[in-house]
């Protein structure tokens, strides 16, 4: 009977042992892995957060700058061909005017260099849709920056982590526990990550913008060539 007595007692002891044996689940946010990266680590990601929110600014303007710029109306040239043909220039004019599009603007300049000779008109055209490219790209050359630089900034962090972890580790006669380590660490993994992630999204909205504004480029070609053909077309 003592003997089972005994055991009853131990056994609240042995469920407490096994309990705090237990390893509890850790959470931890993105403002905790922040803060345990140490300063070096929040300057570099700090930095690279705010080529983020360039990359984002310039994508979503550069994207609403060149949908604006691919609303062409179909019957466009058509509209075109039958003023020209008809000899009212001034409404060919007023119609690319109110379209004010870039394949509208490279047909203007096309249709204001009339009665000229046909090499003058053709390079007139070429002029004005190499300015046309130009303003469709304008800053995306940004966006492949930052592609490239935020990984490259990320594995700085990553060397500056890794430096801060040894620099730890000597300090401490060799003996350093991981506590000691942990913001070197967290600084060289945190910064790595981020650069990455940044990097992936500024080289997709890169590439896409590249499709879109060569889908555009494409759209003022054919137009141009179609006004070219009308005037070589025998009267």
């Amino acid at each position: 009977m003592k003997l089972f007595i005994a055991l009853q007692d131990s056994i609240p002891t042995v469920t407490g042992a096994l309990t705090d044996a237990v390893p509890t689940e850790k959470t931890m946010t993105i403002i905790q892995l922040l803060k345990d990266s140490g300063l070096s680590g929040q300057i570099i990601i700090y930095i690279i957060l705010g080529l983020l929110a360039v990359g984002l600014f310039i994508y979503f303007e550069r994207l609403s700058a060149i949908n604006a710029a691919s609303q062409v109306d179909k019957n466009f040239m058509n509209q075109i061909k039958d003023y020209i043909k008809s000899g009212k220039i001034d409404s060919a004019k007023i119609l690319c005017a109110q379209s004010n599009t870039p394949a509208s603007r490279i047909v203007e300049k096309g249709i204001s260099r009339i009665g000229k000779p046909l090499d003058d008109i053709n390079k007139a055209i070429e002029n004005a849709g190499s300015l046309e490219i130009y303003k469709l790209e304008k800053n995306t050359s940004v966006l492949a920056t930052i592609a490239g630089s935020a990984p490259m900034l990320g594995f700085l962090g990553t060397v500056v982590g890794m430096i801060i972890a040894f620099h730890n580790m000597a300090t401490s006669g060799g003996q350093a526990e991981m506590g000691v380590l942990a913001g070197g660490i967290y600084t060289a993994m945190t910064t790595t990550v981020a650069g990455l992630v940044v990097g992936i999204i500024a080289y997709i909205a890169y590439n896409h913008l590249v499709v879109k504004t060569g889908k555009v480029i494409h759209l003022m070609e054919a137009n141009a060539v179609e006004f070219l053909d009308l005037l070589n077309e025998p009267v």
